[in-house]
């Protein structure tokens, strides 16, 4: 039976990690996984994460299945995170949160939840997107159709063009937004943006589906979460898959939400419902450990502190990242071909160079990105900065 298999090619972002793990240069970089890295190159574990560990540690006392819709005070914490105490949604009890398998789950369960509301529902995906919101999202049935997103050539967001194409969207469609962070291209949405997005989504009679896995990395948790506050502000109804894998370093814990406001709360509860049946056909039950943790956290006011001072210690990691990052290559005699990187934000940023400089940086320096140039900033630490733009240079 198994000989009728075709043989796969491996996956970009896994295979660039095996490949990274077997290179024996002791100089190499790894600017392709999407991790926090920290100046030593290593993703701790926050202390805030190790002392809520170590009381449910203490404070557990059985393995039994967590429920099906995960912890109480996960789902209520995340809806408080992503919505903002007092948001209407919130008051009005129409927004519901089920607890699931990472942002992968969040995303693959809402998918099939939303394949159940009628035939042929169309996904509009931002050009570029994430490369696993298309196995994602198609694997469940739904239409993948693209919208213009980043200007490649111009390094910032084609706005103009992106609001012209959403402008042809039909009703019931959706459309998937980057919350914050946007991966691959670091590009975000002004709050003037996310407003006018809005007004075209409500135009067209269209839902928005938006994906977070970086509150908290961009701006501010509150500041990033700006896009889906106002559209769960004006639209009747809106889809946010979140992670925790991110913003609490909780990555092998697969610690996500996919989150839906409705119209009203009866609507809310058929949705909870259905995410719970679709997540029963796939994995049952959720993983328990790291959604206690984020429990703990949230409901915790010292560690909640805590955890936003190890989260503002990333954030500042990061953009300092990006500043050092574009003077040292304007030093280096680049001048201001770089200069876009320093108005992102997150973790990702494209170089804009093509696939044979990108393997040529792979082949002859041993660093490591994906094809598209996308770069990890995180990667980048005082111990290899130079080393990178001077490879950089040698290949431009």
């Amino acid at each position: 039976m198994f000989e009728e298999l075709p043989a796969l090619s491996a996956d970009p972002i896994l295979g660039l990690i095996m490949a990274y793990n077997a290179d024996t240069n002791d100089q190499k970089v790894d600017l392709g996984a999407g991790v926090y890295k920290n100046e030593q190159g290593h993703t701790p574990i926050m202390e805030a994460v190790l002392q809520a560990q170590s009381r449910w540690a203490a404070a557990e006392t059985t393995k039994v299945y967590a429920p099906p819709a995960g912890f109480t005070g996960f789902n209520e914490g995340v809806l408080q995170l992503l919505l903002g105490e007092g948001h209407q949604a919130l008051r009005e009890e129409r927004a519901i949160s089920v607890q699931t398998a990472g942002g992968c789950g969040a995303l693959r369960v809402a998918a099939g939840m939303l394949q159940r509301c009628r035939e042929n529902i169309k996904i509009w995906v931002s050009t570029p997107t994430w490369a696993n919101h298309i196995p994602l999202l198609g694997s469940a049935g739904l239409e993948l159709v693209e919208y213009p997103y980043y200007n490649a050539q111009q390094h910032k967001i084609d706005f103009d063009a992106m609001i012209t194409s959403l402008a042809t969207v039909e009703a019931g469609d959706l459309v998937l937004l980057h919350g914050c962070c946007h991966n691959p291209s670091g590009a975000d949405l002004s709050p003037e943006q996310w407003q006018a997005v809005a007004k075209v989504l409500l135009e067209r009679g269209a839902t928005p589906f938006i994906d977070i896995a970086y509150q908290g990395l961009g701006d501010g948790l509150d500041e990033d979460a700006y896009g889906l506050r106002y559209l769960a502000e004006h639209c009747p109804e809106v889809i946010i898959a979140t992670s925790c894998s991110k913003n609490f370093g909780l990555y092998r814990e697969r610690v996500g939400a996919a989150v839906v406001v409705a119209n009203d709360a009866e609507t809310a509860e058929v949705c909870r419902g259905q995410l719970l049946n679709v997540a029963r056909e796939i994995y049952s039950m959720p993983p328990s450990h790291g959604a206690a943790l984020v429990d703990l956290i949230l409901h915790d006011e010292a560690l909640t502190q805590q955890w936003q001072r190890e989260l503002g210690q990333v954030r500042e990691r990061i953009s300092g990242l990006r500043e050092t990052f574009v003077q040292r290559l304007a030093d280096a005699g680049a001048g201001d071909r770089f200069n876009y990187i320093k108005d992102e934000k997150g973790m990702f940023s494209f170089l804009g160079i093509t696939v044979d400089q990108v393997n040529r940086l792979k082949q002859e320096s041993s660093i490591y990105m994906v094809g598209s140039s996308r770069i990890n900033i995180a990667g980048l630490n005082d111990n290899n900065m130079d080393y990178v733009i001077e490879s950089l240079l040698k290949v431009i």
